[in-house]
């Protein structure tokens, strides 16, 4: 008798598919966990790298506030010197741009026609006085004589008559002979005013007249010397209540036009008596010692006059100030290296620097670049900037403008000539 035979029938091909594709899930689920397992924990994101900016720290020292103008030097005195007779210039006495003294020789006019006029008046007078003598002894002996009756009264009347009118005759010679005298001396021509003589007007040989408009030289008194400059209007008051609350004038520094080199210290002198109503501006002049002769008429100068002092005023440079919907702020960097925003109050901004009334502290340190890069909190590491003394962490450069490092602008100013 035969076994029976047992036939197995194969699984369908979708049922092995799906026992594969859970095998694959099943060491894909028991992978990760492994992983998640071994692994660890993922790692904390990295900090952010510091942000680089310039730190400046505030100083505190007395800091002068000027008024900024621009002027004309002009010379402190100016003559033309003119002929005052007609005549042929002989002579000169002085060499272009030469110094010359009050009452040196300018210039000779060829003076024979004058003393000849002179020495003929004199004569007239010489006679005329000859006569009035002659005319006095005789009103002497008629005098006599009518005591006597030995003349009459008419003749005695007109002698008296002839002695008078001779007397008026001398008066007149007199007066012929000092217009004459005068004539002469304006032949010689001298210097009205101790200055610098500029171009030659007129040269030897030419014949000058008293109504030439050129005139002959001209000499301008260049020590000491003025400048002459304008202000806004509403200055005025600031520089009026500066000169009423001193007793000494207020200082005034003068400037190259196209630099910031001092040329001179001098002194305000007046305030012209009216505003320009159609420039809107106050003329202001002020005096200088001018022994270099760093000033010259006619240059064009910037002006510095110096209307108040700030005693212990905390500085920053102008580039830390900040301006936002709230107001002006500093990003302030304290101790931990991090920046903050610091609302401030500026009084003023003056050569770069601003005088800070509120919100600083004299040694806190402030970015002046590199703020678009800030934020609240961000750490911060200090770079060294144009101008600035030193870097590190720990900071700050002082003295970002030069007048810090003078305390006050007006002595940084003041040139050696002016002393």
């Amino acid at each position: 008798m035969k076994s029976p035979t047992v036939r197995i029938q194969a699984a369908p091909p979708r049922r092995r598919l799906l026992a594969i594709c859970a095998v694959v899930a099943i060491v894909a689920l028991l992978t990760w966990a492994a992983v998640r397992w071994f692994g660890g924990k993922e790692k904390a994101p990295a900090a952010p790298p510091p942000i680089q900016a310039t730190l400046v720290a505030a100083v505190q020292r007395d800091f002068a506030v000027y008024l900024a103008g621009v002027g004309t030097v002009q010379p402190n005195q100016s003559v033309t010197v003119k002929a005052r007779v007609d005549g042929q210039l002989q002579k000169l006495g002085y060499t272009e741009g030469q110094d010359v003294r009050a009452g040196q020789v300018i210039a000779q006019i060829d003076p024979r026609p004058f003393q000849a006029q002179l020495a003929q008046v004199t004569a007239t007078k010489a006679r005329d006085e000859a006569q009035l003598t002659n005319a006095r002894l005789d009103l002497a002996r008629y005098d006599e004589l009518i005591r006597e009756q030995a003349t009459s009264q008419q003749t005695l009347d007109t002698q008296k008559a002839q002695v008078a009118q001779l007397e008026a005759a001398v008066k007149t010679d007199e007066a012929q002979v000092s217009y004459a005298r005068t004539q002469l001396d304006y032949t010689t021509i001298t210097a009205p005013i101790s200055g610098r003589t500029g171009l030659r007007l007129v040269d030897v040989g030419n014949i000058v007249h008293a109504a030439d408009a050129t005139g002959l030289v001209v000499i301008d008194q260049v020590d000491p010397i003025n400048v002459v400059f304008t202000l806004p209007d509403a200055a005025f008051q600031q520089v009026n209540s500066a000169m009423r609350s001193r007793p000494e004038p207020l200082e005034v520094v003068a400037y190259e036009r196209d630099s910031d080199r001092p040329l001179a210290k001098g002194r305000l002198v007046l305030i012209d008596n009216h505003i320009d109503t159609t420039s809107g501006t106050v003329q202001i002049k002020a005096t200088f010692d001018n022994a270099t002769h760093a000033l010259w008429p006619g240059q064009y100068v910037n002006v510095h006059l110096y209307v108040a002092e700030r005693p212990g005023a905390v500085l920053v440079p102008s580039a830390a100030v900040q301006r936002s919907q709230r107001g002006t702020f500093a990003w302030l960097v304290g101790a931990d290296d991090k920046a903050q925003m610091q609302p401030i109050d500026v009084a003023l901004i003056q050569d770069g620097q601003a005088v800070v009334t509120k919100g600083l502290m004299p040694g806190q340190r402030v970015a002046v670049d590199g703020q678009y890069k800030l934020k609240p909190g961000a750490k911060v590491v200090a770079t060294s900037g144009p101008g600035q003394q030193g870097s590190g962490p720990t900071g700050a450069a002082v003295g970002a403008d030069p007048a810090a490092a003078s305390g006050n602008p007006a002595e940084k100013s003041a040139p050696e000539n002016a002393k």
